[in-house]
């Protein structure tokens, strides 16, 4: 069975760092692409960051740019999404998602994924 979990979400301080992860099971995930979204309550999901299966491609949305790392380890089945220097603008839940299969490239936007975790709550407090 086809599964996305994340964990890693939680109360942290501005200025503050968080790890987020996410473990892929089912081997319907083999070579696609992964990517992390948010959403924050009254506002539609958006786009944080996405990767290719093997990491070499990354692409991040501006607001967090320079600040979140996306990362992968395929023999461990786990995405990760490090979030440093959070401010009170990151807060939201945060979901992985898994691409579409057949999917050219690294999508970035909604359409684009078929697979969803259940999300993890982030918030940063001021």
């Amino acid at each position: 069975q086809e599964q996305l979990t994340e964990s890693g979400g939680g109360l942290v301080q501005a200025g503050g760092s968080l790890r987020l992860s996410c473990t892929f099971s089912g081997r319907t995930f083999g070579h696609r692409a992964m990517g992390w979204f948010r959403q924050a309550p009254g506002k539609e999901r958006e786009f944080v960051s996405a990767g290719s299966w093997s990491g070499d491609s990354t692409y991040y949305a501006d607001s967090v740019k320079g600040r979140f790392t996306i990362s992968r380890d395929n023999t461990k089945n786990t995405m990760f999404l490090q979030m440093n220097s959070l401010n009170a603008e990151d807060t939201a839940v945060y979901y992985c998602a898994a691409a579409k299969a057949g999917t050219w490239g690294v999508p970035r936007w909604r359409e684009g994924y078929d697979y969803w975790g259940q999300g993890t709550q982030v918030t940063v407090s001021s």
